[in-house]
Formats: structure tokens, sequence, C-alpha cells
């Protein structure tokens, strides 16, 4: 991308994905393939989280948490709408058209996001994990030479602060409440732990992005992420879970069998009703 890309987009400003779509269709910010793919990534990351949180609502333990988790749902389900909006530039399509009307094989989320809630310790476990991930990640992509990607991460960055410190809270509540609440943290923690290896994983395409600036390694992100969350783990008296890592695979389109189910639902109105609006 040229320098002319950063005449809206600049890291810290307010940026939507209508700002990015126009900046698309105005040539502004055009992605190269690499950047798009490493979008998509992120994207469906936030896309696939957003619609496994909000079975959430109406089912959380408390009001509050209804809210809360459907507020983080549409924080990552905003996130996916600018990162996915970008990525559809270097393709001519549409968010919408990248999330509703690929097949299974075609989304690039980490297993860790499309694996299922299970009860209120596993949801909170998979968000302890994701959460400290993703502020690190969107932490260091504020410096991004793609000036696009570092306006969508200073956006996103200051978001997923909150989602760090509600699941830290929860965390700690959890392991130090009833002895059955300490017990259901335990095995949400163990349930979750075997797909945090993906998520630091490099590849030839993290690489040449990481060259370039535009984006930073996996594996950089590793050791500040097991230093905080060993930290709250710590404090909660809980230890990091010794477990086998799962298989991954999803960056190449390799995914659990959860994935299908979710996109069954998440695209059966969309391609039921292809164009439609309301």
């Amino acid at each position: 991308m040229g320098p002319e890309s950063a005449t809206r987009i600049t890291p810290g400003n307010a940026l939507r994905p209508e700002d990015i779509a126009l900046e698309v269709r105005t040539g502004l910010a055009r992605p190269t393939e690499d950047v798009a793919e490493y979008a998509l990534r992120l994207g469906d990351d936030g896309l696939i989280l957003a619609q496994r949180l909000g079975h959430w609502i109406s089912r959380g333990p408390e009001l509050e948490e209804d809210v809360a988790l459907g507020n983080i749902a549409l924080d990552q389900l905003g996130h996916a709408r600018s990162f996915l909006t970008y990525a559809g530039g270097a393709w001519d399509k549409t968010e919408d058209e990248l999330a509703y009307f690929r097949r299974e094989p075609e989304f690039r989320s980490a297993a860790i996001f499309e694996q299922p809630n299970g009860d209120f310790a596993a949801t909170i476990a998979r968000q302890f994990i994701v959460s400290y991930y993703q502020f690190e990640l969107y932490r260091r992509l504020t410096q991004s030479t793609d000036t696009t990607l570092a306006a969508i991460a200073a956006k996103a960055v200051k978001e997923v602060d909150y989602h760090r410190d509600h699941s830290a809270q929860w965390i700690l509540r959890l392991a130090g409440g009833t002895d059955e609440s300490r017990t259901r943290m335990i095995q949400g923690l163990k349930q979750m732990w075997p797909y945090v290896a993906e998520l630091f994983q490099d590849d030839e395409l993290t690489a040449r992005l990481a060259e370039t600036g535009a984006a930073v390694e996996p594996s950089s992100l590793k050791a500040d992420f097991d230093r905080l969350t060993g930290e709250i783990l710590a404090e909660a008296e809980l230890e990091v879970p010794v477990v086998p890592a799962a298989p991954g695979g999803g960056r190449h389109g390799r995914h659990s069998e959860h994935l299908g189910y979710i996109l069954a639902e998440m695209q059966v109105l969309a391609r039921e009703y292809p164009g439609a609006s309301w």
C-alpha cells in the first residue's frame, strides 16, 4: 500500500467497516493477496466467536452476564466486519459474501473459536485464552506498515482489553467460589487449552508479512501470553493445564466437526434468500 492510504484510515481513528469499504471502492486501501488472506483469518476468528457467544444471550447465569457476553459478541462481530471488508477488497467481494457464501474449507478461523460453549466455565476458559491472545496480537498490529490493519487493530485492542479483564475476573470468581465452580473452571481450562498451540503457529504467510512489517509472527506473542495468563491463573491458585495439543489446521481450512453446524445456522437465511435486505 502506498502512503496515500493514510488519508482517512489512521491508527486511533473511529474506523468503521463502511469507511474501509469506501477506501476500497476508491482504490485508496486495496490489500495485497497476502494481506487479504491474513485479514481473512482474523475476520473469521471474530465472526465464529461472535456466533458462539450469541448463544449465551438469555442463557447466562445472570442478567448482567447476558448483556456482557452479548456486548463481547458485538465487539467481535465488529472486528470481523472490518477485517472481512478489507480482505474482500482483494477479490471484489463484500463482507456479506465472505461471511455467508463461503464453504467450510474456505474459512480460516483457528479451532478454538469454533469449540462448543459447554458450560459457563468452559466458555469463560475459551474467552480467557482468546482475549489474552487477541490483545497481544492487536497491540502489535497497531504498528503494522499496512495502515488499514493498524487502524482496525487500534480500535479492536481497546475493546479486547475489556474482554480480557472480564474473563480474568470470572476465572478468579469461579476458581475462588464453591467446590463445584472451581472444579468446573479447572475442567473448562483443560477442555480449551489443547487449542492454544495453534494460535501461535507461524507459517509462510505470516513469515512473509512479518518481513514487511505488515503482520507479526504468531510465535512472537507466546511469551507475553504465557506470562500474563500465568499471573491470573497463579492468583486463582490454578495451574496451566498440561494437555496434548490439538491437531489444528484451521488457518488452512481443516476444521473440526463443529464449524459445519455453526455455518449451517449462520448462513441459512442468506442462502435461502440471496440478495434480500431488511
